[in-house]
């Protein structure tokens, strides 16, 4: 019996090696478990912290992730860019950042329950990055692509709940899916909006617990304590979280349910 709803699962900012282990460790079976037809991570800390590499992008692959979204961190490993720039690398930068910048800020992607629009986004209050509005790049994305898709997710990378849920009821009716990310701190306002969209203002993150945002404690209390610059090293041991959200619709792209899956190894 064919079936009736489509399961899309997207894991929240993947902090360093812990965040790779936990999603190797959890994945695979939540695939099973809930029939999941697609998977999306926000990969741009997952290399040590800062960046991504093309190793450590196969690794996740291997486990179950078919794409990933990325943020103002994506520019952290310079030798990746050139695998960034290629049409096969599953792989977006945010769009709002300059034309010539390596790789693409979206991209359509083939899958058995259709064409998938996924659009990564920067946002611009309280992130120290020069780039477009990411209200006038949306539209002129959806401009070029019309008819060309038939699901549609955008990855909202900001700092500001007040932008995520302006941008969110924007996309209204627009879009299927909008999902915030960067903060790495998870949100309870997963909804869908009047108009039919799902929204969440930022999925959290997946990585060691007794941290940071993942990053080791002392070293960001020493900042805050100081005011001096301090370089950051991830946390490797101790107790990891899952954060995700798996969203449920139609082949039609009708939005059925949100739900948060947080989990702890």
């Amino acid at each position: 019996m064919a079936k009736k709803t489509i399961k899309l699962l997207f894991i929240a900012d993947i902090v360093g090696k812990p965040g790779r282990k936990t999603v190797k460790t959890i994945l695979p079976d939540l695939k099973k478990e809930e029939g999941i037809d697609f998977v999306i991570a926000n990969g741009e800390n997952m290399t040590s912290g800062h960046g991504m590499t093309k190793g450590c992008m196969d690794e996740l692959i291997e486990v179950g992730v078919d794409f990933f979204t990325s943020g103002n961190h994506i520019w952290k490993k310079p030798e990746f860019f050139p695998e960034l720039g290629k049409k096969a690398t599953p792989v977006i930068r945010p769009a709002n950042y300059p034309e010539d910048s390596p790789g693409l800020g979206y991209k359509i992607v083939k899958t058995k329950f259709g064409r998938l629009l996924i659009i990564n986004l920067l946002g611009r209050e309280g992130i120290n990055s020069n780039v477009e509005s990411p209200f006038k790049t949306i539209d002129e994305i959806l401009k070029k692509t019309k008819g060309k898709y038939d699901i549609s997710l955008v990855d909202f990378h900001a700092e500001v709940t007040s932008e995520k849920v302006a941008f969110g009821l924007y996309l209204d009716g627009r879009v299927n899916i909008v999902v915030g990310t960067h903060t790495h701190v998870p949100t309870a306002d997963e909804r869908i909006l009047k108009k039919g969209t799902g929204y969440i203002s930022d999925i959290g993150m997946t990585g060691p617990i007794e941290s940071v945002l993942g990053v080791k404690t002392d070293i960001i209390i020493e900042l805050f304590t100081t005011g001096i610059p301090q370089k950051f090293y991830h946390e490797t041991e101790g107790p990891c979280v899952f954060n995700s959200v798996l969203f449920e619709f139609e082949k039609s792209g009708k939005i059925v349910s949100i739900q948060r899956v947080d989990k702890e190894i």
